[in-house]
């Protein structure tokens, strides 16, 4: 392991090989609960990151715009649920009606617990009535679990 041998002691080639061994096997930290986890290529699960795709109502973008800043990023940091990013679209036709975002999770496990967690809060389950009283605010979410590539510049 790089940690294990001082790099002078390694010839230019094995320098490279022990450095990218060892960044390929550096987990990306993630926090759930406030408590730090690690996933590996040997142990545990890696962490994912989860972009969701929110196809609004027409006319209701403020509105779901107001229930993530108010609401929401606190109710998904309560849940294990960490914020990478939020954005809303420059040009139509999307602008109005498109909202997306991207979260981290520890694992895939994590997130389906985290996410269960979350839509059974009755917190959260009263701020989404409150925020619907004039009808829904969503048609259709799409979400897609990612991993980094090797070559991908790191988060956070």
């Amino acid at each position: 392991m790089l940690i294990a041998a001082p790099l002078a002691v390694l010839v230019p080639g094995e320098i490279a090989e022990a450095m990218k061994s060892t960044f390929a096997s550096v987990a990306h930290e993630s926090f759930a609960r406030g408590e730090r986890k690690q996933g590996s290529a040997m142990g545990g699960s890696p962490v994912v990151y989860e972009l969701r795709i929110y196809h609004l109502v027409p006319g209701k973008i403020e509105n779901l715009v107001a229930r993530f800043r108010d609401h929401t990023m606190r109710l998904f940091a309560d849940h294990g649920i960490k914020s990478v990013a939020y954005w809303t679209a420059l040009d139509e036709p999307v602008k109005s009606i498109t909202f997306f975002y991207i979260l981290e999770h520890p694992s895939r496990e994590a997130a389906a617990a985290n996410w269960k967690a979350f839509q059974d809060d009755p917190e959260w389950k009263s701020v989404k009535a409150k925020s619907e009283e004039n009808g829904k605010l969503v048609e259709k979410i799409d979400s897609t679990f990612l991993t980094l590539t090797d070559f991908s510049p790191r988060l956070g």
